[in-house]
């Protein structure tokens, strides 16, 4: 297995990587000699950046929730991965626990930077403001991740960093919320707008108020993530590329339609995530496999399906030339074709930047407020904007089963599909317990996945691992239920 090794310098709360190995180490760091110039803010806020990178986080671990959804099949080899699919999964399960530490490693690190940062004297305003604008916007995502996946948990402030109180109860999700909606707030103050591309995959005033757009509608107001989603959608700096494919290929994955991606460049820096999703006999690790109810979805003549998904009798290039794809090389007869590239001497290509929010997410988070908030036909031209893009005939009037049908394979396997189900279903909109009460099947009509029961509100959330209830000492209660 490839692996990129970084020098780590030893500074409170983060670790900034940004040497090779064969370089000496240049010194032990705390934050009484740390965080003196525009360069340690610099390089601080680069090490919230490479957490992006770790596998137990973005590069495999956050995205295995989706398993739970009717999109895909776990496949791969992790025992634990089976139980979180079918709903029986306790507090003890190693998917529960694996990246909860990245999030709070990534508030650690966030948290010391906007502790810091605001006494550095040496250093450039627009470098300050936009190093703090970064801190908050991390601090916001982390608190979503872990807000969306475990609903209460404990709060980490710069307070706690400076009196060493990490052993804390639990906040209730709205004052969770609120400490996002106040963080990305805040980011979208001191962010720019764009960055010239030597800069590329930073986060922008764009990525706030995406995620703030996100957030609003998680609470049912409406208003404000129209507010902040036309924000987004009228802004030429984010506007959608003219091809769907554009997104999903290594050499124009960084392009205004990516709000959030994760930064991967092959030889340096390294995530996983592409090796996760590619085919074992094609060098990747074959899990999170469609499964066919996700191409059903798909209307005749959506060219999406081609982008999305590697189906039996498609000619692939692997680099070392054309390889036709059949359905024995995965479990469900399919892969996602959009998060899979190789170089052209073989071998995957981890120059492929993967998306955490595209602007196309927006446009349907506010066709969703607009259709919930006004009624059918409010969000059709959001709607038929995604639709244009690929060639498809507009909608009329459009309601709810067609923002669903449109998010669903828009966003297919980009870890938006289960919470967008259980948001909806919180909503009385769809009836969660009957869709995972469906078999999961391959492209040969077998059951690779039987009939789950989903029971509320118990599944909304996951537990909170048993890990971090034992080492608290009864200061952390778990979720009810388990």
């Amino acid at each position: 297995m490839k692996r990129m090794k970084y020098l780590l310098l030893c500074v409170p709360a983060f670790f900034a990587c940004n040497k090779e190995l064969d370089v000496e180490k240049k010194g032990s760091y705390t934050t009484a000699n740390y965080w003196r110039n525009q360069s340690d803010a610099v390089d601080g806020i680069t090490g919230i950046y490479n957490i992006l990178l770790e596998e137990d986080f973005t590069g495999f671990g956050e995205f295995v929730y989706d398993n739970c959804s009717d999109d895909q099949y776990r496949a791969g080899d992790h025992p634990e991965l089976a139980d979180l699919e079918a709903f029986t999964y306790d507090a003890s399960n190693a998917a529960v626990k694996a990246p909860w530490k990245w999030k709070y490693e990534m508030l650690n690190r966030s948290n010391s930077a906007l502790l810091y940062i605001p006494d550095i004297t040496s250093i450039d305003t627009d470098i300050k403001n936009r190093c703090l604008g970064e801190a908050h916007f991390f601090r916001a995502y982390a608190y979503w991740r872990l807000a969306l996946i475990y609903g209460d948990v404990p709060m980490i402030m710069e307070e706690d960093i400076k009196n060493g109180t990490y052993n804390k109860a639990k906040s209730t999700i709205d004052e969770v919320h609120a400490q996002i909606e106040a963080d990305l707030k805040a980011a979208a103050i001191l962010l720019p707008e764009s960055y010239d591309a030597s800069q590329a995959g930073r986060v922008s005033k764009g990525t706030a108020w995406g995620l703030l757009a996100k957030l609003y509608l998680y609470e049912n107001d409406f208003a404000n993530t129209i507010l902040y989603g036309d924000s987004v959608i009228t802004n030429s700096n984010y506007a959608l590329q003219s091809t769907y494919a554009a997104n999903f290929t290594p050499a124009t994955s960084n392009n205004s339609e990516m709000l959030f991606n994760v930064q991967t460049l092959d030889g340096w820096g390294y995530s996983d995530f592409i090796t996760y999703h590619a085919p074992r006999a094609w060098g990747g690790w074959d899990f999170f496999e469609p499964v066919q109810g996700l191409l059903d979805e798909f209307e005749a003549g959506d060219p999406r399906i081609d982008v999305c998904i590697m189906k039996p009798g498609d000619v692939i290039n692997i680099g070392t030339g054309n390889a036709t794809y059949t359905a024995s090389l995965s479990s469900t007869g399919y892969h996602y074709s959009k998060f899979c590239a190789w170089t052209s001497t073989g071998g995957l290509n981890y120059s492929f930047k993967y998306p955490l929010m595209r602007t196309s997410d927006i446009y349907l988070c506010v066709a969703e407020a607009k259709i919930r908030q006004t009624g059918t036909g409010a969000g059709d031209a959001e709607i038929n904007a995604i639709r244009s893009r690929v060639g498809l005939t507009n909608v009329s009037n459009a309601g709810m089963t067609a923002l669903m049908h449109e998010r669903r394979v828009e966003l297919c396997g980009e870890n938006e599909r289960h919470q967008d189900l259980m948001r909806w279903d919180k909503a009385g909109i769809i009836d969660i317990t009957t869709i995972y009460n469906q078999p999961k099947l391959t492209s040969s009509g077998a059951v690779i996945q039987a009939a789950r029961t989903f029971t509320r509100p118990k599944n909304y959330y996951f537990p909170l691992p048993q890990s971090e209830i034992d080492k608290s000492n009864g200061v952390l209660v778990q979720n009810s239920n388990f």
